[in-house]
């Protein structure tokens, strides 16, 4: 019977330590997301100007 304490007792402990992580997992406080950054990409050159500035197809330049 000691025999069988002493080879459930690491696999118990290891279930112990399991369960602490997990629960600090779920009910930590949330970090805060990955995709959060400060400024947007900007994908398109000269998406960042309006039509009125001389940048763009809808510019002043290409009407005349």
């Amino acid at each position: 019977m000691v025999a069988v304490a002493v080879l459930l007792l690491p696999g118990l402990g290891l279930l112990l330590f399991a369960m602490t992580c997990l629960e600090d997992r779920l009910f930590g406080d949330p970090a805060p997301p990955r995709h959060a950054r400060r400024r947007h990409l900007r994908l398109l050159p000269g998406g960042g100007r309006g039509a009125g500035h001389g940048g763009g197809p809808g510019s002043e330049r290409d009407a005349a």
